[in-house]
């Protein structure tokens, strides 16, 4: 671990990064415990410009905009997670038992993949959040996560047959170590910093499209979702079309994209950091 933030510190965009992750963790996680919700519609107080009382404003029921940022920075990264966590399950599945077994295996699986690929994701999502009804935050990332893996598992499947040609597998073979032992000892560790680098990403983008839905209309889950809060700014209470508003509508804009950029930057310095070879 020791090593591992010493090389994130070296490089300094990925240590930008990690401190942008960090702030939403810590808002999330602590932020719920610091700030009370109050959902009371207050309309005599909705739009007020940012003070001491209320950081961002108040929205269009004069509601605390900061706050409901705070609550809804949970909702998100909770969506984000478990998709990427879902997705990065089935992509290795697929492409280790792909990759690995060879022959009618590796087809079939291929074959179930590529049709996954030839599918457009987010419209295929937009049907799937339409069809099933999303009540927590598992059966959405599990939506989000159908549609995601296609590409993880082939780019796994390619790493698995070149690493299962190198000696060190040739040897376990000879040896007569279970499959299992060579999954896990052998060619997980060396793809670790891929899964880690593909994680991040996956989350960013899983958390874009979860946003998406709500922002649609589609995935009525929680009113202070950062995507739910666009779509009531945007098309259930005109704060689009109100300057004193901008504050509430942009707010969950400007954090979606700052914690893009963390990941993104984030992600520059993992294959080093978790790659012994890269960091000699």
């Amino acid at each position: 671990m020791a090593d591992f933030f010493r090389v994130i510190y070296r490089n300094k965009r990925s240590f930008v990064g990690l401190l942008i992750l960090v702030f939403f963790l810590l808002m999330a996680i602590i932020g719920p415990m610091l700030f009370k919700l109050d959902m009371t519609v207050r309309y005599d107080e909705r739009y007020q410009p940012p003070s001491a009382k209320h950081w961002l404003g108040t929205d269009y029921a004069g509601r605390d905009t900061f706050v409901q940022l705070v609550y809804g920075s949970r909702d998100v990264l909770v969506i984000g997670f478990f998709a990427a966590l879902f997705t990065l399950i089935i992509g290795i599945l697929i492409g280790t038992l792909s990759g690995l077994l060879g022959g009618k295996v590796d087809m079939i699986l291929m074959l179930i993949t590529n049709l996954f690929l030839t599918i457009p994701s987010f419209p295929a999502m937009l049907m799937m959040s339409a069809l099933v009804k999303i009540k927590d935050p598992i059966t959405f990332s599990l939506i989000l996560a159908a549609w995601s893996w296609g590409g993880l598992a082939r780019a796994i499947r390619s790493q698995i047959i070149s690493l299962k040609e190198r000696d060190f597998i040739v040897i376990c073979r000879v040896m007569g170590l279970k499959t299992s032992h060579i999954i896990f000892r052998e060619l997980m560790p060396n793809i670790t910093s891929y899964l880690a680098m593909n994680f991040i990403m996956i989350m960013k983008g899983a958390i874009v499209a979860s946003v998406g839905l709500m922002l649609l209309g589609l995935v009525p889950y929680s009113p202070t979702n950062w995507g739910m809060m666009l779509q009531l700014a945007i098309q259930q209470t005109g704060g689009i079309f109100n300057p004193r508003g901008y504050i509430y509508l942009l707010s969950p804009i400007v954090c979606l994209g700052l914690f893009q950029t963390g990941a993104i930057f984030f992600a520059n310095g993992l294959d080093e950091a978790l790659n012994p070879r890269l960091r000699g």
